[in-house]
Parts: C-alpha cells; structure tokens; sequence
C-alpha cells in the first residue's frame, strides 16, 4: 500500500485522480472557512475514499472514476442536490455504493478474507466469474445499509437538515444493491488492478 500510494503519477489517468484527490482536500478546507462545520464534516467523510484506490493501486481508469463519484456525491449534499433535483439521490447511490463495493471487494481479497478480485497477470489460484457476481452485490447492501444508519444519525445528533424517511431508506438501499450487481459484474469481467507485482495479490478468473 505505502510502494502505492508514494509511487508519482505516470499517466494522464494517474494525473487526473490525484488533482481530484487535491480538490477533495481543498474542499474541506474551504468549507471548515465558508460553509457550516457540517458541510466540512460530510466533505471530509469522503477523503478516505479518495485515497484508497491510489493506496491499492487500482488502475487509473477506475481511480478517476472512483473520485470523481465520490468527490460528486458529498457535495451534492453540501449544496442540497439530493432534495432539490428530483432522482439524484438515487442516481449516486447507485454510482457511489457500486464503487465503495469494488472498493471493498479488493480489500477483502487482498486480506485473504474471501476472493472476489481477479488479478491481470494470472497468478494465484482460479476464481469462478459467478463469485463476484453472486458476493459482491451482498457487499453493496452491507455499505448501503452502515450508509442509511450514518444518515439516521445524522439526523438524529447533528442536524434535522439531513433527510431521512423509511421510503427514501429503502430506495437508496435497493438502489445501493443494484450498484453491487453492477459491481460484480464488473469485477467478473474486467480487472480493476494494475499490472505491477505490487498489485498481483488477488486472484485470477477461470471461465
């Protein structure tokens, strides 16, 4: 992870997540100055995931990917996108849980938990397509539903301003498992690794 994270960008791909990553940073600056110490809170909630993918070494197609979701998810919440544009809300859940999912998947193979991500360079022991396909998506429901409870807390401690009903936990969370369906499938089809020995600890796919 350290070999990862300090390695210097080497492609436009690496160049684009790291300046997101810099504007999340920034971001919580500004709004611990300008905005309300909540709307610094939910922006800086979204740091950690912008440095994982760069700390796994996922590859730069779904590193940008994976911060542009994020970094788009907390502020639609800091300038209220979720109550004012109507299906946004469930339009990032699906987005943003499909990537924390990936996300999780990876750090659940590389730990040796369970295998769910296949590795570019073919080592290691097969792993069957229909793995991630089948784990993933109850991976996705897990993050959805610790992101329903956070809201609920939310709501319940620091501000009424968050929003938080039964349908609306529901939908997100159906959404959030529909993004984890997506998100097996991706991993059953395209590895999210980079080819380097450093990121060769998960396993291979077998047809």
């Amino acid at each position: 992870m350290k070999h990862d994270f300090l390695r210097p960008p080497a492609t436009l791909g690496d160049w684009l997540a790291d300046v997101l990553r810099v504007i999340g940073v920034l971001g919580v600056i500004a709004a611990a100055i300008w905005l309300k110490p909540t709307d610094a809170g939910i922006a800086a909630l979204a740091l950690p995931a912008l440095m994982l993918p760069r700390m796994l070494g996922l590859a730069a197609w779904f590193d940008v990917t994976a911060c542009a979701t994020v970094l788009v998810a907390a502020w639609s919440n800091v300038f209220d996108l979720y109550r004012t544009v109507t299906g946004w809300d469930l339009v990032l859940h699906f987005l943003c849980t499909a990537v924390l999912a990936v996300i999780a998947a990876v750090i659940l193979t590389r730990t040796g938990v369970v295998p769910l991500v296949a590795a570019v360079d073919g080592s290691g022991p097969p792993l069957r397509r229909r793995t991630p396909v089948v784990l993933v998506p109850l991976v996705a429901l897990a993050i959805s539903a610790v992101w329903e409870m956070m809201e609920w807390l939310g709501w319940r401690y620091l501000s009424d301003d968050i929003f938080v009903t039964y349908q609306d936990t529901i939908g997100d969370m159906v959404m959030g498992g529909l993004g984890g369906v997506a998100a097996g499938v991706l991993l059953a089809l395209v590895p999210v690794g980079r080819r380097s020995p450093r990121v060769a600890e998960t396993l291979p796919l077998s047809r």
